[in-house]
């Protein structure tokens, strides 16, 4: 999916129309309620906003959601008014809209980590990975008893976009090196082969 304005053929009653589309990004957090994602998007339907993709969550009793909203370019000024209507009530609304550029040309790769919670796993790991050039598209984690023994174990999967011409051998080693230093298990793996391969 490209981001940003794109043009979309769309045809008309008895004529062809070319529109301008824009991707609007909308981020909202607060208390949650019920009743707020239909609240959000009840705003972006009545400017002509299309609902593409979003990441909802509850967090120690937040709310916190991602959209990526698209609609015609000369209707994206009144979507925008619309969904900064929804702040208030402690309600935090930010708007970004999307890039124009298109997205650099990146291999999809998948991390999946598991270990014994404690600070500085996320800084150490996405540290090796800034160090790569490589981007986290996608990151989900979450702190749980053992099933075993109760201690908090720490989890997380992230989709990866490794840059072309990146060894990926060389990526596995560091990761190696830190999964070993860190005592987690960590697997390494494109989403298109299987099985995964074990860095740990």
């Amino acid at each position: 999916m490209t981001c940003g304005r794109r043009i979309l053929g769309l045809l008309a009653k008895g004529a062809g129309i070319v529109r301008m589309k824009t991707s609007v990004i909308l981020t909202v957090i607060g208390p949650d309620r019920p009743g707020l994602v239909s609240a959000v998007a009840a705003r972006a339907r009545s400017a002509g906003g299309n609902w593409l993709e979003s990441r909802m969550t509850q967090l120690a009793g937040q709310f916190a959601g991602v959209v990526l909203l698209e609609v015609d370019t000369e209707n994206a000024d009144a979507l925008e008014a619309a969904l900064r209507g929804l702040a208030g009530d402690s309600l935090q609304v930010h708007i970004q809209r999307g890039s124009e550029l298109p997205p650099a040309a990146r291999h999809p790769v998948v991390l999946d980590l598991i270990g014994h919670d404690r600070p500085g796993i996320v800084q150490d790991i996405t540290a090796v990975l800034s160090r790569h050039g490589v981007s986290v598209e996608t990151l989900e984690t979450a702190c749980e008893p053992g099933s075993m023994t109760g201690e908090p174990m720490f989890r997380a999967k992230a989709r990866l976009g490794v840059p072309e011409g990146l060894d990926l051998h060389t990526l596995q080693d560091d990761l190696e090196a830190l999964a070993n230093e860190l005592m987690v298990d960590l697997e390494l793996h494109d989403p298109l082969q299987e099985p995964p391969e074990a860095v740990a």
